[in-house]
C-alpha cells in the first residue's frame, strides 16, 4: 500500500493559491481514479482510497492542519497500516522551480519548506519520495508568505492546472514504473 500526501491549506481563503499545488495534483489524480475525498471525523485529513494497476492500493491524503503542521497526521495513518517512510510520496509546491516545472526526488531535505519540515519531523527521516511542483519565485518587494498565499490570476491557474496534469502523470509513473524511471522521464 502507498500513502500519497498532497500538501496545502484548508478553507476557501486558500483555494487557487500556490501553496495548494499539492492538493491540486491529488485532486487531478483522484479525478482520474474516479474517487472522491472525504473528511475524516477522527483526524484532521481528507482521504480517498484508490487502486492503480501495477501499484496496488493507495491512500490519498490531504491534511487539513495547515501547511506547517502537515506531518502531524502521518503517524496515526501509517502505523496501523504497517507503513514506513518508504511507502510515502509527498506532493508539494516549490518556489525554487519555475511555474509548471517538476522535480521528483527519492529523498532529500526540506529545502526551507515548512510543510516538508513538518513531515520530516513527524517521521524522523528524510527518506520519503516527493514531487515538487514549481510555482515560481516571489516578485520584488513581495514576501514569501504573500507569494505562496496570494490568489493566482486566471492565466496562472491555467498554467498550474496543466502542471497538475503532468504531475499526476509523474505520480502514476512513480507508482507503476518506479522512481528512477519517473525521474528520467519528468525531471
Amino acid at each position: 500500500m502507498w500513502l500519497v500526501m498532497g500538501l496545502g491549506n484548508p478553507g476557501r481563503n486558500y483555494e487557487h493559491t500556490r501553496h495548494n499545488a499539492g492538493w491540486l495534483v491529488l485532486d487531478e489524480f483522484a479525478r482520474r481514479r474516479n474517487v472522491v475525498f472525504r473528511r475524516s471525523w477522527r483526524r484532521p485529513v481528507q482521504t480517498a482510497k484508490a487502486a492503480l494497476e501495477g501499484a496496488g492500493s493507495l491512500l490519498l491524503v490531504k491534511p487539513t492542519t495547515y501547511m506547517n503542521l502537515s506531518g502531524t497526521v502521518l503517524p496515526a495513518l501509517m502505523r496501523p497500516a504497517g507503513m514506513t517512510a518508504k511507502d510515502l510520496i509527498v506532493v508539494t509546491d516549490d518556489i525554487n522551480l519555475p511555474v509548471g516545472r517538476l522535480r521528483i526526488r527519492a529523498h532529500g531535505s526540506a529545502g526551507g519548506h515548512n510543510g516538508l519540515k513538518s513531515v520530516i519531523a513527524a517521521l524522523g527521516t528524510e527518506e520519503f519520495a516527493r514531487i515538487r511542483v514549481g510555482v515560481g519565485e516571489q516578485k520584488d518587494g513581495q514576501s514569501l508568505t504573500e507569494h505562496v498565499l496570494e490568489r493566482m490570476n486566471a492565466a496562472e491557474r491555467k498554467t498550474l492546472a496543466e502542471m497538475a496534469t503532468r504531475a499526476a502523470d509523474a505520480l502514476e509513473c512513480i507508482l507503476t514504473h518506479g522512481m528512477d524511471h519517473a525521474m528520467n522521464e519528468f525531471n
